[in-house]
């Protein structure tokens, strides 16, 4: 095969560029001196072809160790991909992999003679994930490590509520994480995430990424919450290592002049204080106190506590009233032999579930009918009317009609013979999958007062109801709950919950405020049906009073 001198290897070209600069010399046999040179030039040529065949046999060996790595990875993911996934560590490590590194692993090969492979990567990267990705998983784990109180460590050692398939986070994927936090001036979290890195660097774990990069951030992310004595402390050490670092020297003197600043400033408080005269220095700290004593807790505060299972709980003498039965609306005859499983879940709203309500073909089938269709879920905005997608609300859902598979319209009519309500002014079944963190904040379905027009272009009227079903068990997290009330509905394959929005008299009951709950650990599906007004006209007549 003759090679063109752009085909050339670069070892040959190397050897080529050598013997065209001895080709000047002609006759070499005719001098021994000369032709020493030769054999010092030969020796240079082999040392210098060995360096690349080493440099290339160690670019194949890490690569070798990468196509290794993965594939005992995908061979244990693609045994069971929503279990998988359904740890937020492995999702976010899938978003980091296929956006950032293979990117790497592409430069890296770059210059091989394995066209095929190349060509196929650079095919298949522009179906990978994007930095916006990447992103969004990192702020997930975020989100999940705030609502669940999880520190750092136990998210990067894995040790997450029944996982099934436990992934640890590198130093990288831990500066990755404080990165993405400090890009968002989120210093909390920058703090916890390169304080991560560092400890498990101390630990000896190997990494591209070194402590003066990690205390640099940590150091400045500390300051920025204003602690600058703890900031001080860091930045000495990355001095430590690296004494010439301009950055440092600057902000140790900077630390320095706000911390005397600082010690200059309360000792004239503490001054002035004294002259005031410690009895009113006394009453003003007692009535302080007594004003913080009993605060309000923030609806942000409630719906974390529900989500971990904590925050309000029901009674002795409200629980008693809760009751399991047989269910077959009035004898409907679809239920006379079978009657539903119908269990209280709360009081106030009624909220009820029905158990074994959708079997596992049916789930099957609907999730295979609404996966094709997934996009972002939407929400409505109070301001136009319209749906639009919204940071509050992370998940994906779809649409689908009773018209186009027998199993949706049996699940329609099962709907309407359980609840007694028309199902043709209903809004269509949406199928809902949650991703790594999914949640949907605290909403109401029910069109309120000051959003007159939310509905207008569906003309069926305010939302009465919502029908939920649950298709999947959550490991851990996804629970829905009603922050107002303090209930907390986890989830159960098979099953479904109903509750009224609106009293007998139309009128919106905002103690139905619900979210679901950001999950920890597995993979969440959903489908509900928002039941509407019209048509339900004497199916649910009119009540006498506001809150009948």
């Amino acid at each position: 095969m003759l090679w063109t001198r752009m085909e050339l290897p670069c070892w040959c070209l190397l050897l080529l560029s050598c013997l065209q600069s001895l080709s000047a010399h002609n006759d070499f046999f005719t001098s021994i001196g000369q032709m020493t040179d030769l054999l010092y030039t030969e020796k240079d040529l082999v040392t210098s072809l060995k360096d690349y065949i080493r440099a290339e046999e160690s670019k194949l060996e890490r690569v070798k160790r990468w196509a290794d790595k993965l594939d005992s990875l995908t061979a244990t993911a693609t045994q069971d991909p929503e279990g998988f996934l359904g740890h937020p560590v492995n999702a976010f490590k899938l978003m980091k992999r296929l956006n950032t590194e293979w990117g790497d692993l592409e430069s890296l090969v770059l210059s091989d003679t394995t066209d095929g492979f190349i060509s196929n990567l650079t095919i298949q990267r522009q179906y990978f994930p994007t930095e916006e990705d990447q992103t969004g998983a990192a702020k997930a784990l975020l989100r999940l490590q705030d609502t669940y109180k999880l520190d750092a460590n136990t998210i990067s050692t894995g040790n997450l509520p029944g996982v099934k398939h436990k992934s640890q986070m590198t130093v990288e994927d831990c500066y990755e994480l404080g990165k993405i936090a400090y890009s968002d001036a989120d210093y909390y979290h920058t703090e916890l995430w390169m304080a991560q890195a560092l400890k498990q660097l101390d630990e000896g774990e190997e990494s591209t990424i070194d402590k003066v990069t990690v205390l640099d951030y940590l150091s400045y992310a500390i300051y920025q919450q204003g602690e600058i004595e703890r900031a001080l402390e860091y930045t000495l050490r990355l001095l430590k290592l690296d004494p010439e670092h301009q950055r440092a020297k600057g902000n140790v003197k900077y630390f320095e002049f706000q911390l005397e600043k600082q010690r200059k400033a309360a000792e004239e408080t503490a001054r002035t204080q004294e002259e005031r005269g410690k009895r009113d220095t006394s009453e003003k700290k007692k009535k302080k106190k007594q004003k913080n004593s009993f605060p309000l807790i923030p609806e942000r505060k409630k719906y974390e506590m529900l989500c971990r299972g904590e925050g309000l709980k029901m009674t002795p003498r409200r629980q008693s009233r809760l009751f399991c039965r047989y269910h077959d609306n009035n004898r409907h005859p679809r239920f006379v032999l079978a009657p539903v499983k119908q269990q209280d879940e709360w009081d106030r709203p009624y909220i009820v579930r029905y158990l074994d309500i959708i079997s596992d073909a049916e789930i099957e089938k609907v999730k295979q009918l609404a996966k094709p269709r997934l996009r972002r879920a939407t929400v409505h905005d109070p301001q136009t009317g319209k749906l639009t997608t919204a940071l509050y609300r992370v998940s994906k859902s779809a649409w689908l009609t009773g018209y186009e598979d027998p199993v949706i319209e049996r699940i329609n009519e099962r709907i309407e013979d359980i609840t007694g309500l028309e199902m043709d002014t209903a809004e269509e079944l949406q199928v809902a999958n949650y991703g790594v963190g999914g949640q949907y904040e605290p909403h109401f379905d029910f069109g309120r007062k000051d959003e007159p027009d939310a509905f207008k272009e569906l003309g069926t009227g305010n939302r009465i109801a919502t029908w939920l079903f649950y298709m999947s068990d959550v490991t851990a997290g996804g629970a829905t709950v009603f922050p107002d009330v303090g209930a907390a509905v986890w989830p159960k394959k098979g099953t479904a919950v109903f509750w009224y929005n609106l009293f007998a008299s139309g009128e919106g009951d905002y103690s139905t405020r619900h979210a679901a709950c950001p999950v920890l650990v597995g993979n969440k599906w959903v489908s509900n049906k928002w039941i509407h007004e019209r048509g339900q006209e004497w199916r649910r007549p009119c009540g006498l009073n506001e809150t009948e």
